[in-house]
């Protein structure tokens, strides 16, 4: 008698890493900045945000990150929900989760570059020079640990910012406009960076841009309206 085949269930598609759900920021009754933002984004994946200059990307990263506040919907990491914790919470959890790349890079003037990249790694209470050497070379900035903030370029003020994100190894990576400073040749490293945190461990990546390249690069690509966010067209 011929046993019957074993039928084994169709693994579970693997859960959003991060969720906004119903999204709405605004700064007062007449001045709304965005609304109904629905996104998620799963490990290892790679999505592009672009929309026109003042509809509000960067303060959604800010939500995204709980830096900023928002008047309805939820931002989920995991199922840790960001909107039911105080401050400090907020704050250990993006020290443990988040690789933030900001616009204006907020790079710490007294501390030299190599210091700068190994901030995440010091409020996580870990020692690692040989990663923060590593990051440095990957973002093209080797020997220039010793260096004070002041005694670099625009673009090279980026790509610190970038080896900071990345050092610790977040699995959660915003990016502001982090090729907008960089050269072409300079910028497909950088996105070879962060796709490989993206890939190669699992990361969700979500990247404001206004670059065609860096966006070409993305899984989907969303455009945020103030009345929401859907597929790029």
């Amino acid at each position: 008698m011929t046993a019957s085949p074993l039928h084994l269930p169709e693994p579970a598609a693997a859960l959003p890493l991060l969720q906004a759900q119903g999204l709405a920021k605004h700064y007062g009754p007449g001045a709304p900045v965005f609304r109904n933002v629905d996104l998620a984004v799963r490990p290892g994946e790679f999505v592009a945000i672009v929309g026109e200059s003042g509809v509000g990307k960067s303060t959604l990263l800010n939500c995204l990150a709980g830096l900023d506040t928002w008047q309805a919907g939820r931002v989920l990491h995991g199922t840790a929900d960001l909107g039911t914790l105080d401050d400090a919470a907020r704050a250990r959890w993006r020290r443990a989760h988040v690789g933030f790349v900001f616009q204006a890079f907020h790079v710490l003037p007294h501390l030299d570059v190599a210091q700068n990249v190994a901030l995440p790694l010091m409020l996580l209470g870990r020692h690692d020079p040989a990663q923060v050497e590593r990051m440095l070379a990957a973002v093209g900035l080797e020997g220039l640990g010793a260096r004070l903030p002041q005694q670099l370029s625009g673009g090279q003020l980026q790509r610190v910012a970038i080896a900071r994100a990345l050092v610790h190894r977040p699995g959660l990576l915003l990016a502001d406009e982090p090729t907008g400073n960089l050269d072409p040749a300079t910028a497909e490293r950088v996105m070879d960076l962060l796709l490989a945190q993206t890939r190669q461990h699992g990361a969700a990546l979500v990247l404001v841009t206004h670059s065609r390249t860096a966006a070409a690069r993305a899984d989907r690509v969303l455009h945020l309206t103030g009345d929401g966010i859907g597929p790029h067209t």
